[in-house]
């Protein structure tokens, strides 16, 4: 077996999972199939891949960015007909497998570095679609942006972006990971989540979902203001009670007490 290079480098954000039980509650959750084509974002050494490989999974496209470490994977995996491996960054480049065909599921580590723009190539935003469609994620990620991404309305985690991502997908945690789980250990803990983006035809209108965005933007600037304070500029206070008071929605509360239906509600009202 080719043995990687284990040592890290610093500017691409590398940590090595190398806990089994982890490893093992990743591919549990991607439910992998015959039919499966999935996408690895940063294979790093090849630890996730060696399972992925094993699995039922059709193809494994796999992007990584280091040079030497790609070196190192080609070596190990040459003899994998599942197996595919592009060099890049993952945000700049196309998606392209070997054989040509489209990927469903994505299953990765991700760079903590990059989460913001990784999650809206893969899943797009409000009122942006993306470039491929997925039918699932199963990511490890930074356990507060994960744990953003799953709160509930009135929870201390929950956010803009909590509301953002669960207008275009529904999310659930798997599992915490803990830092000595990786090689080097990083400095936060880590949590594993499965995303399945909504079917186009589930999601809203598409300049529904922009006014939702702009609501966001103002609401969630000044997260610790009443709705009263932060959008007012939007209509004239008088004007404001009357629409909000027939969804329900008391000025008084503050952004984060309002769930994604709320806001899209909200956003139909106030043209």
């Amino acid at each position: 077996m080719v043995v990687l290079r284990q040592k890290t480098r610093k500017r691409f954000g590398q940590h090595w999972l190398t806990d089994r039980s982890v490893l093992n509650k990743i591919i549990e959750a991607a439910d992998l199939r015959v039919n499966d084509r999935i996408l690895e974002i940063g294979p790093g050494c090849g630890a996730l891949t060696e399972y992925l490989v094993e699995s039922k999974a059709n193809l494994i496209h796999a992007i990584e960015l280091d040079r030497d470490l790609v070196d190192g994977l080609r070596k190990r995996f040459f003899d994998q007909k599942n197996f595919s491996l592009q060099e890049g960054d993952f945000l700049s480049v196309e998606v392209k497998p070997s054989d040509g065909m489209p990927l469903n599921k994505v299953v990765a580590n991700i760079p903590y570095n990059i989460t913001s723009p990784l999650l809206e190539k893969l899943l797009g935003n409000l009122g942006k679609r993306p470039e491929k469609s997925y039918e699932r994620l199963v990511l490890l990620m930074q356990k507060e942006v994960a744990d953003r991404i799953i709160a509930l309305p009135g929870q201390k985690n929950f956010s803009a972006m909590s509301v953002r991502l669960q207008l275009i997908a529904s999310a659930k945690g798997i599992c915490d990971v803990p830092p000595k789980c990786f090689k080097p250990s990083p400095k936060v803990n880590s949590k594993v989540v499965v995303i399945e983006p909504l079917p186009f035809k589930d999601r809203h209108d598409s300049l529904i979902e922009k006014r939702v965005n702009f609501l966001l933007k103002m609401a969630f600037s000044a997260r610790r203001k009443k709705l009263r304070n932060t959008l007012r500029g939007v209509k004239p206070l008088s004007d404001l009670e009357r629409l909000t008071e027939r969804l329900g929605i008391n000025l008084d509360q503050r952004p984060q007490e309002l769930s994604p239906i709320m806001w899209v509600q909200l956003a139909k009202l106030l043209k």
